[in-house]
């Protein structure tokens, strides 16, 4: 598939009725869905990282992770992979007992090739690190749990 035919098939969902397109070849899928047919069916806060998937490929698109019930922990903007170092081998983004600040980088969720960066909230502290490396994350799930702010 090159971009040409990616093109053709994005103008022809356009000017169509239909809400979605799904195309196959040489074992490749393409699924694009109109954003008024995701904003029906996503919630409002997925709904950003929907939009930043579909149609195109972002390298590193910064997303806000859920508030928490709990204030001290970091909940799974979305689903996906869940990636704690920029590249294996490489430092952890943060590490248990470390103090962050607002917006700096936590982890990268991978979901549909676009690699999200999620970013703390609130200064604070780092107390437990909830997932692993490689691991899928469910949207809403505990991810870092947070002691007092740094």
């Amino acid at each position: 598939m090159n971009q040409e035919q990616i093109k053709t098939l994005i103008d022809a969902l356009a000017g169509s009725d239909l809400s979605e397109l799904e195309f196959s070849e040489n074992g490749s899928t393409l699924r694009l869905v109109k954003q008024s047919a995701l904003a029906e069916a996503a919630p409002p806060r997925a709904l950003g990282a929907a939009r930043s998937a579909v149609g195109r490929v972002a390298p590193k698109t910064p997303v806000k992770a859920q508030p928490a019930a709990r204030t001290n922990e970091c909940l799974a903007p979305l689903y996906g992979v869940v990636h704690l170092q920029s590249t294996p081998g490489e430092a952890a983004f943060v590490q248990v007992g470390q103090s962050i600040k607002s917006g700096q980088t936590l982890c990268v969720i991978e979901a549909m090739k676009v690699f999200n960066e999620v970013r703390a909230e609130r200064d604070a502290t780092v107390s437990e690190v909830l997932v692993k490396s490689g691991q899928e994350v469910e949207a809403g799930q505990a991810m870092f749990r947070f002691g007092q702010e740094g």
